[in-house]
C-alpha cells in the first residue's frame, strides 16, 4: 500500500502547485465561469475561473507515471480515453469562455464524442478480455463475454454524464470523487487485479484532495466541463476495465442521484405540461432552494459515497 499512498501524496503537491500557478494565469486571460440566468444563487459566482480541471487532472496523471513500472496497456488505454474527455471538456469551456455565455459545444457534438468513447471503451474490454463482472456485497463474479461491450458503452454514457451533472456546487463533484476514487482503489487492491489502475485511482484521490482547497465555498475557481467530462472518462475506466463497474453504481450513488433526477425532472415536466418534480434539478439545486447551504449539500454528498465505499470494501474483505 505504501506506493499507492505515495503516488497519492505526489499528486496532491502537484496538484497544489499547479492550481497556485494556474489560477492566476485562468483570472488573467478572464477564463471566467458565466453563469445560468435561472440559478439565482450563484449570481455572485460570474466570473469565478473555470477549467481548474486541467490542474488536478494534470497532476495526476504525472503523479502516475512518475512511478516507474505501473502502467500496462490498459492503463494506457485508460489516460488516453480520460485525456480524450478532457481534450473535450476544454473545448466546450474555451467555447464558452469566447462566446462569453454559458453554452459552449452543441449537445449532439458532446453526444456523438461520447458515444465514440464508449463503442472505444466497449471494444477494448471485449478485445482484451475484461469481461469480468464483479458482483458487489456478494463476493461472486461472472465472465459475461462480449455483452460487457453494451454494458461498457451504457457504463461509460452514465456515468460521465453523471459525474458532469454533479458538478453543480463549490466542492460538490471534488468532494464526491475523493471517496469514489479512494474506494475503487482500495477495492482493486484488495483483489490484487490491475494495480496500476488503483495506482491511478489514488492520485486522482490526492489531486482533487489539493484542488478541494481552492474550489471549497467559496470556491476560488471551478473545474469545468475539463474537469467533469474527464473524471466521468477515468471513473467509468477504472471501474469497467477492472470489473467494477456494478461499483460505479453503488459507490457513486450520488452520481447516480444527479442524473436520475434530471431524467425524472424532464419527463414529468413533459408529461404534466410543464409542472415540476423538485424545484430544481439535478436534485443539489432543489437542496440549495430548500434553504441548505452548499457546505452542507457537498460535506452530506461526500458523507454518503465514504459510507457507502466503506460498505463495499468491508463486504470485499
Amino acid at each position: 500500500m505504501k506506493i499507492y499512498f505515495a503516488a497519492a501524496l505526489v499528486a496532491f503537491f502537484l496538484s497544489l502547485l499547479f492550481c497556485f500557478l494556474l489560477i492566476p494565469i485562468l483570472r488573467k486571460l478572464k477564463a471566467g465561469q458565466n453563469i445560468l440566468s435561472y440559478v439565482k444563487e450563484h449570481k455572485g459566482k460570474s466570473g469565478t475561473p473555470t477549467m481548474g480541471g486541467l490542474a488536478f487532472i494534470l497532476s495526476a496523471i504525472v503523479a502516475f507515471v512518475l512511478f516507474p513500472g505501473r502502467a500496462d496497456r490498459t492503463a494506457i488505454v485508460a489516460l488516453t480515453v480520460g485525456v480524450s474527455y478532457l481534450l473535450v471538456g476544454f473545448l466546450d469551456d474555451f467555447l464558452k469562455k469566447r462566446r462569453k455565455q454559458n453554452l459552449g459545444l452543441r449537445a449532439w457534438q458532446k453526444s456523438v464524442f461520447q458515444a465514440f468513447a464508449a463503442v472505444f471503451a466497449g471494444i477494448y474490454c471485449v478485445r482484451a478480455g475484461l469481461s469480468v463482472l464483479h458482483i458487489p456485497f456478494f463476493g461472486v463474479s461472472f465472465d459475461i463475454g462480449w455483452w460487457m461491450f453494451p454494458l461498457a458503452v451504457f457504463v461509460f454514457l452514465a456515468t460521465v454524464n453523471c459525474v458532469n451533472l454533479t458538478d453543480g456546487l463549490d466542492g460538490l463533484a471534488a468532494g464526491t470523487c475523493i471517496p469514489f476514487f479512494l474506494a475503487m482503489g482500495i477495492l482493486i487492491v484488495l483483489r490484487g487485479e490491475n494495480s496500476p489502475l488503483a495506482t491511478l485511482s489514488f492520485c486522482l484521490c490526492g489531486s482533487l484532495g489539493a484542488y478541494l482547497l481552492f474550489n471549497a465555498s467559496p470556491a476560488s475557481v471551478f473545474m469545468g466541463d475539463t474537469g467533469s467530462l474527464s473524471l466521468g472518462g477515468f471513473a467509468a475506466c477504472i471501474g469497467v476495465f477492472t470489473g467494477n463497474a456494478l461499483y460505479i453504481a453503488v459507490i457513486g450513488a450520488m452520481f447516480v442521484l444527479s442524473g436520475a433526477t434530471v431524467i425524472i425532472q424532464v419527463l414529468y415536466f413533459k408529461a404534466t405540461h410543464g409542472k415540476r418534480v423538485f424545484l430544481m434539478a439535478p436534485v443539489h439545486h432543489h437542496f440549495q432552494e430548500k434553504g441548505f447551504s452548499e457546505c452542507k449539500i457537498s460535506y452530506a454528498y461526500a458523507a454518503v459515497t465514504t459510507v457507502l465505499g466503506a460498505l463495499c470494501i468491508l463486504a470485499a474483505l
